[in-house]
């Protein structure tokens, strides 16, 4: 008797020891190899299925395939000519923060992100002064050090260097605003 036949007989016996029935319809026996949980088991080895690695490869290829066709169709920027004369339009709302960076009318880059879940709860005015400094840290390698105007559609945000009482989070960010050389304007409908 081979040394599988000998498992196969101990475990069938147990199973019937033990009052467990199998369906005889459902079982396979003298199997080289089997697939198991994504794998290929055999006498010798495991391995991955092959056919696991194929959907894993052609998954990839889709989402390379996404990212190149979003990327080259995305409008063609311009490269900022100078230092001066930045401008950012940016604006919040309950589910995400947006900006565009511009100079002399050319968009030279835009951004946006979701919310993060802890700031789902920011008033209106904290969401906006995020995008703010979303966009500052973001850019910072253009507006460091350098004079920019920042449009927000949020009209207390251009009192916000005059404002007294203010929360850890603003102060916190008030600090990483008096970094860069910027005044907030109001602008009631942002056309960009």
């Amino acid at each position: 008797m081979s040394e599988h036949e000998s498992h196969l007989r101990a475990v069938l016996e147990l199973l019937k020891c033990e009052k467990l029935n199998a369906k005889i319809s459902k079982c396979e026996f003298w199997l080289r190899e089997v697939q198991f949980l994504g794998h290929v088991v055999s006498e010798y080895d495991i391995k991955v299925d092959p056919a696991k690695i194929e959907a894993i490869k052609e998954a990839q290829e889709d989402a390379f395939n996404k990212l190149k066709e979003s990327l080259s169709s995305a409008p063609i920027l311009s490269l900022p000519n100078g230092t001066e004369g930045f401008v950012i339009y940016n604006d919040a709302s309950k589910l995400g923060l947006g900006c565009v960076l511009m100079k002399e009318g050319n968009v030279i880059a835009y951004a946006s992100r979701q919310l993060k879940e802890h700031a789902k709860n920011y008033l209106t005015h904290d969401l906006e002064l995020a995008t703010v400094v979303f966009a500052l840290k973001l850019w910072r390698h253009y507006l460091y050090g350098v004079k920019c105007r920042i449009y927000s559609d949020h009209k207390s945000l251009q009192h916000l260097f005059n404002q007294k009482e203010l929360n850890m989070r603003q102060r916190r960010w008030m600090e990483l605003l008096s970094d860069y050389n910027c005044e907030i304007f109001y602008c009631n409908t942002l056309n960009y």
